[in-house]
C-alpha cells in the first residue's frame, strides 16, 4: 500500500460520509434559517421554538433520505470488500 492509496482510501471514505450527510444538514439550515427569520420578525426569542422544529425537519429527511442512504452504504461497502484482494498487495 502505497501513501496515495491511502490517501485516496480516505479520501473515499470522507465523501461519503458527506454525501450520506447532505440531506439531513441541508434541511437543517433551510429550516434554521427560517425559525431564525420568523422569530427575529416576531420578536420571539424562545430557544425550542429553534431547536424542535430542526430536529422534527432533520428526522423527517432521514426518513425520506434512508432509502438512498443505504443504498450508497451497501454500494460502498459491497466495493470495498470486493477490492480487499487489490488492496493487501
Amino acid at each position: 500500500m502505497t501513501q496515495d492509496f491511502i490517501i485516496g482510501f480516505a479520501r473515499e471514505a470522507i465523501e461519503m460520509t458527506l454525501a450520506i450527510s447532505l440531506p439531513m444538514l441541508g434541511v437543517g439550515l433551510i429550516v434554521g434559517v427560517v425559525v431564525s427569520v420568523l422569530q427575529a420578525a416576531t420578536q420571539i426569542q424562545e430557544m425550542t421554538l429553534s431547536f424542535v422544529p430542526k430536529i422534527i425537519a432533520v428526522f423527517l429527511a432521514l426518513l425520506v433520505a434512508f432509502p438512498w442512504i443505504m443504498d450508497k452504504m451497501v454500494v460502498y461497502t459491497q466495493n470495498l470488500f470486493l477490492n480487499i484482494p487489490e488492496y493487501i498487495r
